[in-house]
């Protein structure tokens, strides 16, 4: 870039951030505290008010995750052809109403029916909003915001902490406190899904904060970064499909983030739980997470930026399951209340992390926009380790729920492994490429990239992302 080029891109970024990292972020909260409110819910006593037995909240939240996986190729197709702009509102509408619902359920049959319209239509919101910040941003300015946006996955739990405080100890009225715990969230998703419609732009070409020359430059880098392809245009092909379900690359990592992603999806669901299990009260169990999940956003906010500044993610991904490796060790081990809540701290500061960084990873690894999109909703996949999550923190593991911890241990050394020989193979690629490349001339370099032979990640000219 050149030095004008330079202070437009910066110029753009700012303005993208404040205006479509923000909103979504926002929504990503109220994603989060829809999906982990059950949880909260349960230390008002919802199971017992209800006259269900406490595994049901663990039956019910497997089967939310099991539909949330099946849906989520399907509904982040969907949102490529539909657009940001219209299918994420929707999506929301959908299931800030059915959160609303369990205010009333009556049974366990009526709460694992809402748990799976929920799955249903929360299932394409990641990886739609994912899709369109790789479509926003180049690749090393990508890992950065999605830690922004996927830490409001972290900070959603804090917030759920304090609004679940307040609200349980509402009285009034003939509701109970678990019920307007799901009203007022319900209601605040709904409310939020009308604005986003107004707000996101459905292209950089018309995003209303941008002047002409940054909308320009918006969707002239994005071509510059990924061949040609600007995101938003390209439409999905059957070539599309093929190509995603061939990913080598896919298909090794998806293990991987599957492993390194159950300490954040059980955590999300089972926090207040377990910190109730360490001797606090049901309504002081919910004020004491808040601290847990908010060291977890800021220790993915701190390696995600040094991810992008360093442009690397293996080793930052291996880095943040150290540290889930170090607090893990300390939860099994340490006897006290204090030091295991010690322990869940430092367990925080990297169980949120792998889970944007892999898809930072694929994004940056996937050029092709049709291609990517598809990529992107397959990593939804990753989600089966809340079924995994859900099944281990059953309550009669508590209070020191040893072996699901024993468990989450192991699951994590398997995923630290697998991430560092996925690297190992990624540079493999890329040095057998640089070799072809030194023995090409020049015209054959310059057919190479301007030929259609072999696209996307395919090129020999294009280096994988390490």
């Amino acid at each position: 870039m050149s030095k004008g080029e330079r202070k437009l891109h910066a110029r753009v970024n700012k303005k993208m951030d404040i205006f479509i990292v923000t909103a979504l972020s926002l929504l990503y909260l109220l994603n989060g505290l829809d999906r982990g409110n059950i949880g909260n819910a349960e230390t008002g006593g919802y199971s017992k008010d209800v006259g269900m037995s406490p595994t049901s909240i663990n039956n019910a939240t497997s089967l939310f995750f099991i539909t949330f996986i099946c849906f989520q190729p399907v509904s982040a197709a969907l949102g490529k052809r539909v657009g940001a702009r219209y299918w994420i509102p929707f999506l929301m509408v959908c299931w800030g109403a059915f959160t609303i619902a369990h205010a009333f359920v009556k049974s366990e049959g009526m709460l694992i029916a809402l748990r799976l319209m929920i799955g249903v239509f929360e299932a394409g919101f990641y990886p739609c909003a994912v899709y369109y910040l790789s479509s926003c941003y180049i690749r090393w300015d990508l890992a950065r915001r999605l830690a922004l946006f996927y830490g409001m996955y972290a900070v959603s739990g804090a917030f759920s902490g304090v609004i679940a405080y307040y609200l349980l100890q509402i009285s009034a009225g003939q509701l109970r406190g678990w019920q307007y715990l799901f009203i007022v969230e319900g209601a605040l998703t709904v409310t939020f899904a009308i604005l986003a419609y107004f707000w996101l732009p459905q292209h950089p070409n018309t995003a209303f904060f941008l002047n002409q020359e940054e909308r320009m430059w918006a969707v002239e880098r994005i071509s510059r970064d990924s061949g040609g392809k600007d995101g938003f245009s390209q439409t999905l092909t059957k070539k599309d499909l093929v190509e995603a379900a061939r990913d080598w690359k896919f298909w090794l990592l998806l293990p991987c983030n599957i492993a390194a992603s159950t300490p954040s999806q059980a955590f999300s669901v089972f926090l207040p739980i377990i910190v109730e299990d360490l001797g606090h009260t049901s309504y002081h169990a919910n004020l004491m997470s808040v601290p847990i999940y908010a060291i977890g956003a800021i220790g993915l906010y701190a390696i995600a930026w040094d991810s992008d500044r360093k442009q690397e993610r293996g080793h930052h991904i291996a880095l943040s399951l150290a540290f889930v490796f170090v607090g893990l060790i300390m939860v099994i081990e340490i006897a006290n209340a204090k030091g295991r809540y010690a322990g869940l701290c430092v367990l925080q500061i990297g169980s949120y992390t792998a889970p944007p960084l892999v898809a930072a990873w694929l994004a940056n690894n996937t050029p092709e926009p049709g291609k990517r999109a598809i990529v992107l909703g397959l990593n939804g996949w990753g989600n089966l380790a809340g079924v995994i999550g859900s099944q281990l923190f059953k309550p009669r593991y508590g209070p020191r729920y040893r072996m699901p911890f024993f468990v989450c241990l192991g699951i994590n050394i398997f995923s630290v492994a697998g991430f560092f020989c996925y690297r190992m193979l990624l540079d493999q690629v890329n040095k057998r490429r640089a070799t072809q490349l030194y023995e090409m001339s020049e015209d054959e370099i310059i057919q190479e990239r301007s030929g259609d032979e072999r696209l996307g990640d395919k090129n020999l000219t294009f280096q994988y992302s390490l």
